[in-house]
């Protein structure tokens, strides 16, 4: 499955690090993008191993709040 996540409160290239980084250590994961400009993710990951609550919940871990569009 790919799902796109706006995030906000991103407003560096450290920020975009911080959260792909999150966002990949999560079992189920295939790809990660973030833009920084567009302040979003686009998350390919297994369904069945993954939902987008709990890639939302990572993105709040690593101090940002995210909704998929």
């Amino acid at each position: 499955m790919k799902n796109t996540f706006k995030i906000t409160g991103m407003t560096c290239a450290h920020c975009v690090a911080k959260v792909e980084k999150g966002i990949q250590e999560l079992a189920g994961v295939d790809k990660v993008k973030v833009h920084l400009k567009k302040g979003t993710a686009t998350v390919t990951y297994q369904e069945e191993q993954l939902s987008n609550e709990t890639i939302s919940q990572k993105i709040a871990e690593v101090g940002y709040q995210a909704e998929v569009v």
